[in-house]
């Protein structure tokens, strides 16, 4: 699997808008996004198993609460199976949790995002449930990743996020708003 410190492999592919753009049918609610897609941002990429399951609505949906305070962050969220964006535009129109979902569905049918970053379920072939913040220069600052049962805390990926932006040593648990560690107040407290 790729790490912090790896570019993220270069990508195109066919999504579902995100925000009713999104629920405009076939032929309206399709768009491409790319590796340039959303130039000098910093990227939230996240992975489910397979649309119409259990576990993945809920997470989809609580990163989609969260769009905003990505945004606010200057940073972009997709979400990215390996299904067809057809499948998404359907399981959008008929599950109320993600129907008015404000980020973009990504459909990697050919596994080739999945299978660059090496997160691809080695029995069932499908992307088990990874997260990337990418940062602007395209390199990867942190990775996370759960099994196939098992779903994520998008709030905890809005925490570091802040903690990466700060470019700042923070602590356990470090919150925005809080102080960052100073090495030299640490010396001397020692001293």
């Amino acid at each position: 699997m790729l790490t912090v410190g790896d570019k993220f492999p270069s990508f195109a592919l066919d999504a579902v808008k995100g925000g009713p753009e999104g629920l405009g049918g076939p032929g309206k609610s399709f768009t491409r996004i790319t590796s340039e897609s959303d130039a000098g941002k910093w990227k939230i990429v996240f992975f489910w198993p397979k649309d119409f399951t259990f576990i993945c609505p809920t997470e989809i949906a609580a990163f989609g609460k969260l769009a905003g305070e990505f945004a606010d962050r200057d940073a972009v969220v997709y979400g990215v199976s390996t299904d067809s964006e057809f499948v998404h535009l359907n399981w959008r129109v008929h599950n109320d949790d993600i129907r008015d979902l404000p980020i973009p569905m990504l459909a990697d049918i050919k596994r080739e995002l999945s299978e660059a970053l090496g997160i691809l379920d080695k029995e069932a072939g499908v992307a088990l449930r990874a997260t990337f913040i990418v940062d602007p220069d395209g390199t990867i600052q942190w990775a996370a990743v759960n099994g196939l049962n098992v779903g994520r805390n998008p709030q905890e990926v809005l925490r570091v996020l802040d903690a990466l932006q700060t470019d700042e040593l923070c602590p356990c648990n470090w919150e925005k708003g809080k102080e960052v560690l100073k090495p030299q107040d640490l010396f001397e407290k020692a001293a």
